[in-house]
């Protein structure tokens, strides 16, 4: 299988969500007082202590300013934790997260959703991956949780 690499919230995003978030407001950070809260900037669980934020994140949107594409009405946002300030993001380029249940949404360059599919156990992540990419209609997928539909992190051709 080929390498792929889980793309984080890019920073110039984070830098913006940690001002407003996409649904315009202020994040409220926190000091998470347990962990273990998914962070969608470095792509690893909060630990006890660390100052958090969770914000609201359109990824398709923001994707669309990048590239011209229009999602449509699949455009949406939802709920990310973040660190509440700068942090050094992602320590591997491995894919995180990988350990419960997940949905692999696929999608084409233009943000239009071409599918989806549940994957129950973590050694069923990267073959359900591989067949995501197998069609060639496939740009980028979207790894999201199952319990809230949030969104984790995006794979991409690379």
């Amino acid at each position: 299988m080929q390498h792929r690499t889980a793309r984080p919230i890019e920073p110039a995003a984070l830098r913006e969500l940690r001002t407003a978030d996409d649904a315009g407001r202020a994040p409220a950070a926190f000091t998470d007082e347990e962990g273990g809260a998914p962070l969608r900037c470095c792509l690893r669980r909060s630990r006890r202590g660390e100052r958090i934020a969770l914000v609201s994140y359109a990824p398709l949107r923001r994707r669309a300013a990048r590239t011209g594409a229009d999602p449509g009405a699949y455009d949406e946002q939802g709920p990310v934790f973040v660190h509440a300030e700068e942090c050094a993001g992602p320590e591997t380029d491995g894919l995180p997260f990988t350990d419960a249940h997940r949905v692999l949404r696929r999608y084409s360059a233009d943000g239009r959703i071409l599918g989806g599919r549940l994957v129950e156990t973590p050694d069923a992540f990267a073959p359900a991956l591989r067949k995501a990419f197998d069609d060639p209609a496939v740009a980028f997928v979207h790894v999201r949780a199952v319990e809230y539909g949030c969104f984790l992190y995006e794979v991409g051709r690379d």
